[in-house]
């Protein structure tokens, strides 16, 4: 299935596995896609590589932390193609650290990163859907909004969250599909960052073991998209099946 005007899908650097490999599958899928993040030197090269594969990519800053930003972002994606058919909110830091560390500013970071950037995103798009009379927003969550871990409690709230807001915005929404896409142990770089020496280690070393490929989201991410436009996949789990 191909959009008539392709999908603007957006993923911020710390999540770059997975935003790449979904860029990749849809623009190889035929969808045109519009990427951003705070660096853009690494999605002028992503840029590159999908234009070798004869795949179609634009490019724009983006700070989902700032909702000027986010505006900015599909302001430039809907003056290249009129419309946008697709949202992915594929932005997310994840520092590990017990409640007791006291991580304040991270605590922050994760709020403003994981749920209000995703707000952000369906603020921005949410109205030009409407007017359009369509559209879908992808949703990344986690396998950890199911659960909770120690070390984790906060970022499994943000992702709680995640969950609660995509869910109601599908039970509110006739013409907009919602999609929830909950990863387990994926290749990422969300544990490069922050958090306690020893929990950070401790879901490195877990991760190296267990990790899926990042196409394995994007793969479920276009299965997602590309069902009839009566057909809205809630929620898509995806985990290695090793992973407890």
């Amino acid at each position: 299935m191909r959009f008539p005007v392709g999908p603007a899908v957006r993923f911020l650097s710390q999540g770059q596995q997975i935003g790449k490999a979904t860029a990749r599958h849809l623009a190889a899928g035929g969808h045109q896609v519009v990427a951003g993040a705070r660096r853009t030197d690494g999605l002028a090269e992503l840029a590159r590589e999908v234009g070798v594969a004869n795949g179609a990519l634009d490019h724009h800053a983006l700070d989902v932390t700032r909702r000027d930003s986010v505006e900015s972002f599909v302001d430039a994606a809907l003056d290249r193609y009129s419309r946008i058919d697709v949202l992915v909110n594929n932005a997310g830091v994840m520092p590990l650290a017990p409640m007791a560390d006291l991580h304040v500013d991270e605590w922050d970071r994760m709020i403003d990163v994981n749920v209000r950037g995703t707000l952000y995103g369906i603020a921005a798009v949410l109205p030009r859907m409407r007017e359009q009379g369509g559209g879908h927003i992808v949703n990344i969550a986690s396998v950890a909004g199911h659960r909770v871990d120690p070390t984790a409690a906060v970022y499994c709230a943000t992702k709680y969250a995640v969950r609660a807001l995509s869910e109601g915005l599908r039970q509110e929404s006739r013409d907009i599909r919602v999609t929830i896409i909950s990863p387990g142990f994926t290749e990422s770089e969300l544990l490069d960052r922050g958090g306690a020496i020893e929990a950070q280690a401790a879901a490195r070393a877990a991760a190296q073991q267990l990790a899926i490929p990042a196409t394995a989201v994007a793969e479920a991410i276009g299965f997602a998209l590309d069902q009839p436009p009566t057909v809205d996949i809630n929620e898509i789990i995806v985990r290695p099946t090793v992973q407890g």
